[in-house]
């Protein structure tokens, strides 16, 4: 796969961010009082976004191998 080098470096840059930054929200949604009802289940809140972080953290994933990809 053929792209400038520029563009391989902002993919991973891209990559790098979201790897560092989800995982961190996560643990302010996980201590957040809305994450957990009465019984200490977890509510939608909770749920909603750790659906919406996972999908973060695999596209960022991808966006790093192809950056990592690009490079080779």
């Amino acid at each position: 796969m053929e792209l400038p080098v520029a563009w391989s470096v902002v993919l991973l840059v891209a990559a790098a961010w979201n790897l560092l930054i989800w995982p961190r929200f996560l643990q302010r949604i996980a201590k957040d009082p809305r994450s957990r009802d009465a019984d200490g289940r977890a509510t939608r809140f909770l749920t909603v976004h750790v659906v919406l972080i996972t999908v973060s953290l695999v596209l960022a994933v991808v966006v790093g191998v192809l950056g990592v990809l690009t490079l080779v």
